[in-house]
């Protein structure tokens, strides 16, 4: 199953690449990313600096702007030595949010052909396949040694498009590789998917220890639907399907799960905001302490867009996800893009801080984390919905 890829073509794969487009207003995509680095973004392999790179990443292809490409390389640079060895790495700590900055890695790597990258992101493959502890059924551990044998949707986004685009550019054959992308997705859908709603909770944990842990019906889920872990796994799926080989059988499969999440989120959407409760299964919606929240809000809208750009939906669906897309756009525009920034700059709103499964995984609990500003895991999806909106418009 070799994929007929050029380095090249992998990597306009990585965002769309088109012509740089002219406009006559800023838009908002750039708007975004240049206020934020204007304000400042700490160069670290953390997956909330990550998944803003995600986002710069798109910009780069969408403006051709090479200061974006150096922002990357600098940030990235300052991570690692000369050989491609990350600086100060803890051995001791094995956890999927370290692995984020993988697609970066190779991003860079694909641009220019530097061994450094392509070493860091080797090495970052090993700690995935090799060093990362698995659950008895084949699921990577959120994180080991604090959350043993359970899988958070989060982990998705943070590993899966990583896995599956190494597994590209260097191991195109290795059905083995293709087939434990495959499995990551399987266990989550099996555990985590509610039969009636096809929405997904949190997490679960396959040994049934956690007190979240739905033990009655013996799937180890946690309670309730959080909005960000399910846009973590609806952009995992729709970034995965980007490489993975359409002569495996595992794609439609893959393309199956992608479609049914995205008519959930479809039928979810609130209907007088156009965005998305932040816990999201009922009797919640609308509930005292919930609220329409903006990360979550935005990575629909980036996994809808994306999935219409790349023909994902059957054929007379697509217009129908473009209005749930840009009704939730506009809601993020007037309601989570703030224009009272310093010197012209925008701010982000709306984003909370966190959301954990390490208590109850209560509806109390994810209700009074704080929201904060300027969270770069609401920006960066933002600015990765704000590119396949705008790549839409100029299509359209």
């Amino acid at each position: 199953m070799r994929l007929p890829h050029t380095l090249f073509q992998i990597a306009l794969l990585w965002c769309g690449h088109v012509p740089a487009i002219a406009a006559a207003d800023k838009p908002y995509s750039v708007w975004m990313t240049d206020s934020l680095i204007t304000r400042g973004v700490p160069a670290t392999r953390w997956y909330t600096e990550a998944t803003f790179y995600r986002g710069v990443e798109a910009v780069a292809n969408l403006t051709a702007d090479p200061s974006y490409h150096s922002f990357l390389t600098t940030s990235v640079d300052t991570l690692l030595l000369a050989n491609g060895t990350f600086r100060g790495w803890d051995y001791k700590d094995h956890q999927l949010d370290n692995i984020r900055v993988g697609s970066t890695l190779l991003y860079l790597h694909t641009r220019t052909q530097s061994p450094k990258y392509a070493a860091a992101a080797s090495f970052l493959h090993n700690q995935l396949v090799v060093q990362q502890k698995r659950t008895p059924s084949g699921g990577f551990w959120h994180k080991d040694p604090k959350y043993p044998n359970q899988m958070w949707l989060d982990g998705l986004f943070m590993a899966a498009p990583f896995y599956a685009a190494h597994t590209a550019l260097f191991q195109p054959s290795n059905t083995t590789a293709w087939d434990d992308v495959l499995l990551q997705f399987a266990l989550v859908e099996q555990h985590c998917k509610d039969a009636q709603t096809h929405m997904l909770r949190h997490g679960y944990d396959e040994s049934l220890r956690a007190a979240w842990a739905d033990r009655a019906g013996g799937t180890g889920a946690s309670p309730h639907v959080w909005i960000r872990a399910q846009g973590w796994y609806l952009m995992a799926l729709v970034d995965v399907l980007e490489w993975f080989p359409r002569a495996h059988p595992g794609y439609q499969r893959l393309v199956g799960w992608f479609r049914e999440l995205a008519a959930a989120v479809k039928r979810e959407q609130d209907p007088a905001s156009g965005g998305w409760w932040l816990v999201m299964d009922q009797p919640y919606p609308g509930q005292k302490g919930n609220y329409v929240e903006s990360s979550g809000t935005a990575m629909y809208t980036y996994g809808l867009l994306k999935g219409v750009r790349r023909g994902l939906f059957a054929e007379g669906e697509a217009a129908g996800y473009v209005e749930v897309a840009k009704k939730a756009y506009r809601l993020m525009v007037e309601r989570f893009v703030a224009k009272n920034g310093t010197g012209g700059t925008l701010n982000w709103e709306g984003t909370v801080r966190v959301g954990s499964l390490d208590g109850n995984g209560d509806y109390k609990y994810y209700t009074t984390v704080p929201v904060v500003e300027n969270s770069l895991i609401g920006a960066g999806p933002f600015i990765s919905a704000s590119v396949e909106m705008e790549l839409y418009n100029a299509k359209a």
